[in-house]
């Protein structure tokens, strides 16, 4: 199974870290700050040999793989104008698989208006569904409450989509 995931700039998650535990393979993770990459590639030490690392803007990138699922945690939200997530959008139309699989993770319509002093596009599962029609089909939504370091609640919508088998030659 092919994974390509992605997150806010300079807090990577670690979700490569679970996957690579779980005896994934063919993982790439896309990060826009090449310190991020570095810092959970000494993290994982000798094991992040075996991640493909892309440093580059999710609205930009070319991807020259496809694949299975593409996991936004907290990215997409930083894309506020309609241009930005029109081009973040061509990339999971680009980068994944017919029948695949794209998670998005953003602050939710009652979340965070700012993250880091940046102004934060919030969603529901429905909006998610609008920007993403006709081509994604939404298959799942759930809310979570995350309770910071400082113990104030963000609010965030995850919703999972399969980009639709429809339109296919």
């Amino acid at each position: 199974m092919r994974v390509v995931g992605e997150w806010a700039t300079g807090r990577p998650s670690r979700l490569v870290d679970n996957l690579l535990a779980k005896g994934f393979e063919n993982l790439t993770v896309l990060e826009l700050s090449g310190a991020a990459l570095a810092s959970a590639r000494a993290r994982l030490g000798a094991k992040s040999e075996a991640v493909k690392w892309i440093v580059a803007d999710a609205t930009e990138w070319l991807p020259t793989d496809t694949y299975n699922v593409w996991h936004d945690r907290a990215a997409f939200h930083f894309l506020t104008s309609e241009r930005e997530q029109r081009a973040c959008i061509k990339r999971f139309e680009q980068a994944l698989k017919r029948g695949g699989h794209l998670i998005i993770g953003t602050f939710a319509l009652d979340g965070p208006e700012k993250c880091s002093g940046l102004p934060v596009a919030r969603h529901s599962a429905e909006s998610l569904s609008a920007l993403l029609a006709p081509d994604f089909d939404l298959i799942d939504s759930r809310r979570h409450e995350h309770i910071t370091p400082w113990q104030a609640v963000q609010k965030f919508q995850f919703s999972t989509f399969r980009y639709n088998l429809r339109n296919t030659i």
